[in-house]
């Protein structure tokens, strides 16, 4: 009988409700699968029940060579298993075996108990062998407990293998929130124009950057996050917990005197304006008539927005594959010259420093810009 269908067998026998104790589970399941995975049940030192470690004892030890446990088997009562980690790696830990197997016939939780972390995150995987896929339950198991494998080292490899990548995907998981974060503090210009073209193709309005930017820091940052966990790549591990939003930074740019006032100072002199775009328009046209030679400067910054260019010769250049952006969010500041303008008030404040380093401009000093609360 194949190891597909003794796993069969045992999910109709939990269904029915024939392995009512720990006693039932590792004569019905445990030593049932460990012989359809090659061991030899009846031979002691290879199957070693009740490994004796001084005062405790272990449920089972696979031994290879006969004799040298490798694996430790910790049997509970079906649903009883919650909590067992510990004893199970204080057995480990005391002669250094390398694989560790916390079951209560139905789940099958495998550890590495040399891993980092706490015991949840030392877990390679932990199998349901009623719940998965029947092709699954027995490529897993085959993996991690087949006797070749074992003998072989190559059980042990695959279960460190797999730890790997488990440890990256959860540093990943842990990651994304602060990475969201990020981005909504920076107000990446990308995203904001994602959402407000969605809105706009729903409602047929569409609102400016800022709207957009404020909403999203206003809790979607979180519900966000909460989703990525609730969907995460362990479905039987809990959510864990989500990281806040990064702080928006300080804009290095000062507010002008009157609060009021929107526009810029530049060398005592002051620039009203309607907005912080006219702001940067004005500011842009000031710089370039001083200095024709500032836009081509600006222009040529390795680095702009994501993929759009702030301030380019050709008007197209400005937001790629956006015809309709190039159309409606561009001004000319200058003969040859265009200045891209759909940011929001963040972004025009990272606009006006970077002009300020290219122009030799003091932020806070020299210039001294106010664009809205």
């Amino acid at each position: 009988m194949g190891i597909e269908q003794e796993i069969e067998g045992i999910r109709a026998g939990i269904k029915a409700g024939r392995f009512p104790n720990e006693a039932s589970v590792s004569q019905g399941i445990v030593l049932r699968l460990l012989n359809g995975l090659g061991w030899p049940t009846y031979d002691t030192e290879s199957v070693w029940p009740e490994y004796s470690l001084g005062t405790r004892r272990v449920d089972f030890a696979l031994c290879s060579p006969p004799g040298k446990p490798i694996a430790f088997i910790e049997v509970k009562q079906i649903g009883q298993s919650d909590g067992a980690e510990r004893q199970l790696f204080e057995y480990a830990f005391h002669i250094g075996v390398p694989l560790a197997i916390l079951t209560d016939g139905r789940e099958w939780n495998f550890f590495l108990p040399g891993g980092q972390g706490d015991y949840g995150e030392r877990r390679v995987y932990k199998l349901d062998i009623v719940e998965r896929d029947l092709a699954e339950c027995a490529q897993r198991l085959k993996r991690y407990l087949c006797h070749v494998n074992i003998a072989s080292g190559a059980a042990i490899e695959a279960a460190q293998d797999d730890y790997r990548n488990v440890s990256r995907e959860r540093q990943m998981l842990a990651t994304l929130p602060k990475a969201w974060g990020q981005i909504i503090a920076d107000e990446d210009e990308m995203l904001l124009e994602i959402v407000a073209d969605r809105v706009e193709s729903l409602c047929g309005f569409k609102p400016d950057p800022d709207m957009v930017a404020k909403f999203l820091k206003e809790g979607v940052v979180t519900r966000v996050a909460s989703a990525v966990y609730d969907n995460g790549i362990d479905r039987h591990r809990k959510s864990l917990p989500v990281a806040p939003a990064t702080t928006v930074r300080a804009p290095l740019l000062a507010p002008i005197v009157s609060a009021r006032s929107l526009g810029f100072t530049l060398f005592g002199v002051l620039h009203p304006a309607r907005n912080g775009i006219d702001a940067l328009r004005q500011f842009f046209e000031l710089l370039i008539a001083k200095d024709p030679a500032f836009a081509e400067r600006f222009a040529s910054l390795p680095k702009h927005g994501r993929s759009r260019r702030y301030l380019a010769k050709e008007v197209a250049d400005l937001y790629p594959g956006r015809p309709d952006l190039a159309r409606e969010c561009s001004k000319k500041v200058a003969p040859g010259w265009w200045l891209s303008t759909n940011h929001s008030k963040q972004t025009i404040g990272r606009i006006f420093e970077m002009a300020c380093e290219v122009a030799g401009v003091v932020p806070g000093k020299d210039l001294v810009a106010h664009l809205g609360d």
